[in-house]
């Protein structure tokens, strides 16, 4: 884990807006404007929050790259963040202190059977750069 003091730059992937944010925007409304703006705001400060929360799971691990699953919960639905069911997919570059929110969804969206093989797919499919950063076969 890093320890230094720049904040990230967090850009929302368009895929991710387009078919997940929506839906959440669309149901949740006000609440939603809130709870994306600290998604934002936690990401922004990844180095220093990941080792302190378990909201914050690293996925896989290549060189300056890591591929993280944040868990987080809406405003003002009194949900803890993992029994929520609402996660977002992150890259995050350590070298250039950027990150990026490839997905975000809701468990019951991408799930059954198998949560992990959806999103997995859904990044192959859809960030196939991304995908050979961490899979290089």
């Amino acid at each position: 884990m890093s320890t230094n003091n720049h904040d990230y730059v967090v850009e929302i992937e368009k895929f991710a807006q387009k078919h997940y944010i929506k839906k959440f925007r669309k149901k949740f409304k006000k609440a939603w404007e809130i709870t994306e703006t600290a998604i934002v705001q936690e990401v922004e400060r990844i180095d220093r929050v990941a080792g302190l929360t378990d909201k914050i799971e690293k996925i896989a691990l290549s060189g300056d790259y890591w591929l993280i699953k944040l868990y987080f919960s809406v405003a003002g639905t009194k949900k803890s963040a993992k029994a929520s069911g609402n996660r977002a997919i992150i890259l995050v570059d350590n070298s250039s202190y950027k990150c990026r929110i490839l997905l975000v969804y809701s468990k019951n969206e991408i799930c059954p059977p198998n949560e992990t093989q959806k999103w997995m797919k859904v990044i192959k499919s859809n960030y196939p750069s991304i995908w050979k950063i961490f899979h290089r076969n």
